[in-house]
């Protein structure tokens, strides 16, 4: 009818979210949010502190959560990280692989193997470790949603920042393959591609390569930088049966930067 509004109402009600990256910005972001949807949730960070912290909070406000110390990077501590969240939880319906780190600026030719090593062994190695489980419970029960956070970086290149796209571009590569390989069987697997998000990583950017985010800020058609709760939002769409059809896809949260 003309007039009638629609809105969306997603719950999480007895399902299980597992979040890395969980102790500050995106991630903590969807953490909360999935604890206010119902869920049950694992914040997991390599800042295991932090993590605590932020699940113990949770708990206070009268959700389920807890807190895991993992570095994604190392395939054991991932393994470790989805067994404590299944025997916790009792099974997995939900994660976002979110946990990255940014590499320096530097051209190419000028750029550090052991920068190249480290953010590679984080974003894309980190990615697919914890892919591997949680594809591993969640063929076993049967079902289940998988997002990763790549970026906008894993949509286009930009100078100078070659070893982090490349990354990212990886995560998408990832994201579609899984997609088609597990569709079928009931688990979607989808990426979010993130603008210039207001976290701690960003905000650390702005001050030290000043000039660098003023000119790419130009370029943010929407004029203003992303919330991490409007990250958020959109990872859980993408978890939720709202997105059923939605398969192998790298959708843009960006503001309009690479739609220029």
């Amino acid at each position: 009818m003309k007039g009638e509004k629609f809105l969306m109402d997603i719950s999480f009600e007895n399902k299980v979210a597992l979040v890395t990256g969980a102790a500050s910005g995106m991630g903590l972001a969807t953490a909360k949010a999935f604890a206010q949807a119902g869920a049950a949730v694992a914040l997991a960070d390599l800042n295991g502190a932090g993590a605590r912290i932020a699940a113990e909070a949770l708990v206070a406000a009268g959700h389920r959560a807890i807190g895991i110390r993992c570095d994604v990077s190392d395939l054991g501590e991932v393994a470790a990280m989805v067994k404590e969240t299944v025997s916790t939880f009792g099974r997995l319906d939900a994660a976002f692989n979110n946990a990255g780190v940014q590499s320096p600026v530097a051209e190419t030719a000028d750029a550090n193997p052991a920068d190249y090593d480290f953010v590679m062994g984080v974003n894309l190695r980190g990615v697919w470790n914890c892919m591997k489980y949680e594809l591993l419970q969640m063929r076993e029960q049967g079902g289940g949603a998988i997002v990763n956070n790549s970026s906008l970086g894993g949509l286009v290149g930009i100078a100078e920042r070659g070893i982090y796209h490349a990354s990212k571009h990886g995560v998408v590569g990832l994201t579609k393959s899984a997609g088609l390989e597990y569709a079928a069987r009931g688990i979607r697997v989808n990426a979010v591609c993130p603008g210039i998000i207001e976290t701690p990583m960003v905000a650390g950017m702005l001050t030290t390569q000043a000039a660098a985010m003023k000119e790419m800020m130009k370029d943010v058609p929407i004029g203003r930088l992303g919330r991490p709760e409007e990250i958020a939002d959109v990872v859980l769409w993408l978890c939720s049966p709202a997105s059923s059809f939605v398969i192998g896809h790298a959708l843009p949260v960006d503001g309009g930067y690479t739609v220029r």
